[in-house]
């Protein structure tokens, strides 16, 4: 182990500081991944590397994380003990400002299939630098906590569920989690396998004492039944979408609990917008991109973009918004047809543009006057004989109404076997701008050779600005853009054959 000095973070006084970083030098294992860090404002706190030493017990692997600081200074290293089922590990920073580290892949080479269970997340404290496994509660049927020290392995848990559903025809399911307003939240219901019913959400003081319990979906089976998704809370409410489903027909509610007593303060019927539309609208999956987060939360209003359906048929964009001063809810939507096709002609009425390209969306971004902006790529999937195809990026800028202010399309070399070239983006000052990165492989107009720029498009005031930067690669070296500090980009240039593997930031001109 390469031993660093924990720095704490916010104590750091320096006016050196480092651009430069190599990853393969703070630690002498197997580097199997690094990812910026965030604090609860969306401001960039560092970034976590994660190294690997293999196993180091029959339910062990031995691991090592450093921290380092938004200029990459280390600032923090330990080794730990992980479950031997982990393959690595995400980072991000909890609502105490402790760091956890999530597993993200798992590891099937080292265990026999039977013996497989999920790995437990680590957690860091940055103020002493040291390490714990995360302590996770299991909420059970008599109303009693229980400490998870130990996962199960996913034979005994199928066992367990099989035996359950013998003696009593349901299984009883619970999850239980720690907030920031204090104490805990735990849900539970009974799944009876074709449907559930008898749901609760619970909030516990600190000492996992019940203060209210709040039920719904009490009688459900297959044709009546109710659902409900937690929006948003804070220290006064908590925001949900109730669905009620009878026999086909659904009608949905914002319903808004009291965080003190669990009491229903608000029950607003939520319309305008088609069923499918409502029901998915507290997330949103795009294809190779995965989740894209789709709400934001501002002092006066919460904010959700989703798809806008029409008979299961994608066809443009739907906006719901919440008051929080009287619990209002306001829904808009766009229709490739006739919204998008005044800026984009070719456009069909379920987003294809031309060629079988379609709209493929990339993210979202929230202005504190209700406006969005929306990026989505042109993308033509993969065939039977064709591989999967991207070209231009189309950035959409509505108003606070939802109604389009403007379509820019950006124009960039076909990309073959690429799902996507977008790479990331950032909030500008204080969250209201942004900047958004692509990448684009170019073919030089004497050479012919194809080298790849940087594109950084800012939207400052609702302008447009555009910077390329032209990225030089060496043979068999990569070079990836990632995030970095406000008005710079992190740029890693990487080599598995030679372990090359550094960091390094670069300052932007906007």
């Amino acid at each position: 182990m390469k031993k660093i000095t924990l720095i704490m973070f916010g104590l750091i006084q320096t006016f050196a500081f480092s651009q430069t970083q190599d990853l393969t030098t703070l630690a002498s294992g197997d580097h199997v991944g690094m990812n910026a860090l965030f604090d609860d404002k969306d401001n960039l706190y560092g970034y976590v590397s994660l190294y690997s030493y293999g196993k180091s017990g029959d339910k062990t692997k031995k691991f090592e994380y450093v921290i380092l600081d938004k200029n990459l200074n280390p600032v923090a290293n330990k080794e730990f003990e992980g479950d031997i089922t982990a393959a690595s590990y995400q980072g991000y920073v909890d609502f105490k400002g402790q760091i956890i580290l999530r597993p993200s892949m798992m590891d099937y080479s080292l265990v026999k299939n039977r013996e497989l269970f999920t790995p437990v997340s680590m957690v860091i404290d940055p103020k002493t630098n040291t390490i714990t496994r995360k302590v996770y509660y299991d909420y059970l049927e008599d109303g009693t906590f229980k400490e998870i020290n130990q996962p199960k392995n996913w034979k005994e848990e199928r066992k367990e569920n099989r035996e359950e559903k013998r003696e009593k025809g349901y299984n009883y399911v619970s999850a239980v989690g720690e907030i920031k307003e204090g104490g805990y939240f735990a849900i539970e219901y009974k799944d009876f396998g074709k449907y559930i019913n008898n749901n609760s959400l619970i909030k516990f003081d600190n000492n996992k004492k019940e203060v209210w319990r709040y039920k719904y979906n009490t009688n459900g089976d297959k044709k009546v039944f109710s659902t409900l998704s937690v929006i948003e809370k804070d220290e006064n409410y908590i925001y949900s979408i109730i669905k009620k489903v009878d026999d086909g027909k659904k009608v949905f509610s914002l319903v808004v609990l009291d965080m003190k007593t669990g009491k229903e303060t608000a029950n607003k019927p939520i319309t305008g917008l088609s069923d499918d539309t409502i029901d998915l609208i507290d997330s949103f999956y795009s294809g190779y991109t995965g989740s894209i987060d789709n709400d934001k939360t501002f002092d006066d209003k919460i904010v959700l973009v989703g798809r806008n359906y029409a008979k299961n048929d994608f066809v443009g964009y739907a906006r719901l918004m919440v008051n929080k001063s009287d619990f209002t809810v306001d829904t808009k939507a766009l229709y490739f047809k006739p919204d998008f096709a005044a800026h984009l002609p070719k456009i069909s009425a379920l987003g294809y543009v031309e060629s079988g390209y379609m709209l493929q969306s990339k993210d979202l971004y929230f202005m504190s006057d209700g406006s969005v902006g929306i990026l989505a790529e042109k993308f033509k999937p993969e065939g039977q004989y064709n591989a999967p195809k991207t070209t231009d990026l189309v950035y959409v800028y509505t108003d606070k109404d939802f109604k389009i202010k403007e379509i820019k399309v950006f124009e960039k070399e076909k990309t073959r076997w690429v799902n996507s070239d977008y790479l990331f983006s950032q909030y500008l000052n204080n969250g209201k701008d942004v900047v958004f990165f692509y990448r684009d492989y170019q073919k030089d107009g004497v050479t012919k050779q194809k080298k790849w720029n940087l594109f950084i498009n800012t939207v400052i005031g609702g302008k447009f600005k555009q910077e390329i930067i032209p990225i030089s690669e060496k043979d068999n070296y990569i070079v990836t853009p990632y995030v970095g500090k406000e008005g710079y980009i992190l740029l890693r240039e990487y080599n598995e054959k030679e372990k090359f593997n550094k960091i390094r930031l670069e300052k932007l001109n906007y």
